[in-house]
């Protein structure tokens, strides 16, 4: 068996590998793209294991190691600066470190979906971009109107096809800024077409996927955050534990503990933001519908005004929890007996 280290770049590869002795066999810097990197691979004479750190098509290219590879492991960049650092750092050294952690077994793993939970997981990232620039473009809207003194109303009324035409027909002062509201009405209508679109496909994805119905059974948890959370989850059983999955999610606070001291800062944000929106936006409608949500909130809260954001990370993080829970599970929401068994019905 090799144990083989790869450094990953976008025109190149530093690849070392490793005997089981920790004796290096070979290392080499490999140009012309994957093909080469493969092809190189394939001549080694020997049984491999391959590693190396996930970056930007890091499933792409895992799936390519495991045809010729009897185990492939993508290493977690962060995790695996915190277990491996040095001040001499250069693409060969970085090779052999995980070569050699590889040999070890030490490399912190990331799980790597297969290429359709990648796709999923990408085209609700799309949605999630174009909402934002849509955002984006009726803020823009707003203050070119508003700069012009004329005031809009407020709620999704303004967004209607009817108000649309009727801003695009309230002329302003100047050609410009008319030529401003045209573009930005324009760019509203298309972003509008290609979220309907998208949204279109999920809500087919969604209504055949039975994690996705599932989750729909809790109040306040709409389709597009229950497809969220089932596709960064993906295999409820890579959890040992519930807690786990906080963490995944970022939801978890900092802390710094050092014997009597015990300090909890703000969470880590680390994992999806997109599933960390949804959830914080499912665990503020949860608290209005459901009278659990409301009692853990209210717990959580006490009497202090103050403590309202605190409440509600914390609600979303007992949220997740309690998905991953009914993923594993199968069973329908049971907090609020009425309101699931509407929903299942």
């Amino acid at each position: 068996m090799l144990y083989v280290g790869v450094d990953v770049h976008q025109q190149s590869f530093q690849v070392c590998m490793l005997d089981e002795n920790g004796k290096v066999v070979k290392e080499l810097k490999i140009r012309g793209g994957l093909t080469a990197l493969l092809e190189a691979l394939r001549h080694a004479g020997h049984p491999l294991a391959v590693c190396f750190e996930a970056s930007c098509g890091y499933g792409h290219l895992h799936d390519h190691l495991a045809g010729i590879a009897q185990r492939v492991v993508v290493a977690h960049p962060g995790q695996l600066r915190l277990i491996f650092q040095s001040k001499h750092k250069n693409d060969r050294v970085d090779a052999r470190k995980l070569a050699l952690l590889l040999m070890l077994d030490q490399i912190p793993p990331v799980h790597v979906p297969t290429l359709d939970t990648r796709e999923w997981r990408g085209l609700i990232e799309f949605r999630t971009r174009q909402v934002n620039d849509r955002t984006q473009a009726k803020n823009r809207l707003r203050a070119l109107f508003r700069h012009n003194g004329i005031a809009l109303p407020s709620g999704k009324r303004l967004w209607t096809k009817k108000a649309l035409a009727d801003l695009s027909a309230r002329e302003l002062p100047t050609s410009m800024g008319n030529l401003r509201r045209d573009l930005a009405l324009d760019q509203v209508r298309r972003l509008s077409e290609q979220i309907h679109r998208v949204e279109k496909e999920l809500t087919a994805i969604a209504e055949r996927h039975p994690g996705v119905v599932l989750l729909q059974s809790i109040p306040g948890v709409g389709p597009r955050t229950a497809e969220a959370v089932v596709a960064y989850i993906d295999q409820p059983r890579r959890f040992r534990r519930n807690k786990c999955v906080g963490r995944y999610f970022g939801l978890v606070p900092t802390q710094d503990q050092s014997a009597e001291r015990n300090r909890l800062g703000h969470i880590t944000k680390e994992g999806p933001r997109t599933v960390r929106r949804l959830l914080t936006e499912a665990a503020w409608q949860g608290v209005r519908r459901s009278e659990h949500l409301k009692a853990f909130f209210e717990r959580i809260c006490g009497d202090d005004p103050q403590r309202k954001r605190i409440a509600l990370i914390a609600t979303a993080h007992y949220l997740v929890r309690i998905m991953l829970s009914m993923l594993k599970s199968q069973e329908l929401w049971r907090h609020d007996a009425k309101t699931a068994t509407t929903v299942a019905a």
